[in-house]
């Protein structure tokens, strides 16, 4: 569904001064209806419920319990290699901490609109960054493999998929997130182009390769989509969720702005949230350089608290997947885990049901197994 540049921008163009009539008007009426498929399990960061994340134990394991594609975020190190980790900082994920020998790397960097103080992988070489180990971040999961596995490089996860085959003999699919290409590349790197190198290496730079790439922000999106053929996918976030179950995104000061909307919008002076790509409007804009988008599961369902803020009760689907397959967009929603009661009462199953039953194309999950499981349940 995606665009060519001169198009993308003539829609943008268009859509700056059309009303919503105008636009029906201009697509031409929805597109074809994609041919329907089996839900993807996207296993999130690995199987992160058994070993700690973004391991290459734990997307292995990701795929022995059944995943189709494994989703490594990725940062980047100080001499420029991409490594998989959920944030810039190090000390949640890792044992960075316990290392005398770092003492003194700790420092402070603004990172989308947040002061954040911790160790950072772009002061850490690849050579040092393979001297630190995983840790398991939540408490209630296993904490037997502390310390034992090191941090994995881009280049070693697309290896390690290309010698696996998922558990129905397809090709085990890669889910790469570039994190906060802003605040790399105002360092002095240039994110995208590292990602392309990796795909260019692999011979998955182009539509048909078991890829799909994600942000949160649009900009490093749009420029892919200039440079390759590969699949993306726009990440979306809010906040919170109101007592009534309509979203949030007003981010309070001193916070990560990236909650709420893209901080590329923000720093340029854009005041769309993510909101806007919720909307009729908003979809067709990403369908101009994207083929999915990844909201936070809210948006798809959402739900009403009480008194206290807890869940009071599940709503019905809102309109967010007819409109994404309306211009042609992949809907993967995130994240599935067991501990989030929110939509199932404590049966993870349900929520699994739920969601398959909105029409979701793919789900991220942090319990691979359950995912799978419930999809057999749910096709049943």
């Amino acid at each position: 569904m995606k665009t060519n540049v001169f198009a993308s921008l003539m829609v943008m163009s268009l859509l700056s001064l059309a009303s919503c009539d105008y636009v029906d008007d201009f697509t031409g009426g929805p597109a074809e209806e994609p041919k329907a498929e089996q839900p993807l399990v996207i296993a999130h960061r690995g199987a992160q419920s058994v070993f700690p994340e973004h391991t290459l134990e734990a997307y292995a394991k990701g795929v022995e319990l059944g995943a189709d594609y494994i989703e490594p975020d990725l940062v980047l190190t100080k001499d420029g290699v991409l490594v998989a980790r959920h944030e810039p900082m190090l000390s949640g994920t890792t044992n960075v901490a316990e290392l005398p020998e770092f003492a003194d790397r700790k420092t402070t960097k603004n990172v989308d609109g947040k002061e954040v103080t911790d160790w950072f992988a772009s002061d850490f070489t690849l050579e040092e960054i393979k001297q630190l180990r995983a840790v398991q971040v939540w408490p209630n999961r296993p904490h037997d493999y502390d310390g034992k596995f090191q941090i994995p490089t881009f280049s070693e996860i697309i290896a390690l998929a290309k010698s696996k085959t998922t558990a129905s003999g397809n090709k085990v699919g890669i889910y790469p997130e570039i994190k906060h290409p802003y605040f790399h590349n105002q360092l002095g790197f240039a994110m995208e182009d590292a990602l392309l190198q990796e795909l260019d290496k692999a011979g998955w730079n182009h539509y048909d390769a078991p890829v799909f790439v994600q942000c949160f922000e649009v900009a490093p999106l749009q420029y892919i989509n200039t440079k390759s053929t590969v699949k993306l996918v726009q990440l979306i976030s809010t906040y919170d969720v109101n007592a009534d179950g309509s979203l949030v995104f007003d981010v309070p000061a001193g916070d990560f702005i990236s909650y709420a909307a893209p901080y590329d919008f923000y720093v340029d002076g854009d005041s769309r949230t993510y909101e806007y790509f919720s909307t009729e409007e908003g979809m067709l804009f990403t369908a101009s350089y994207a083929d999915g988008i990844g909201p936070w599961k809210p948006f798809i369902i959402s739900f009403t608290k009480d008194a206290n803020g807890n869940v009071d009760k599940v709503l019905p689907p809102s309109d967010f997947i007819d409109l994404a397959h309306k211009y042609g967009l992949k809907v993967h929603p995130y994240t599935f885990r067991n501990e989030d009661e929110k939509w199932s009462g404590g049966n993870p199953e349900a929520e699994y049901h739920l969601f398959f039953d909105a029409g979701v194309d793919g789900v991220f999950t942090d319990y691979t197994d359950d995912a799978v499981r419930a999809l057999e349940s749910w096709k049943k």
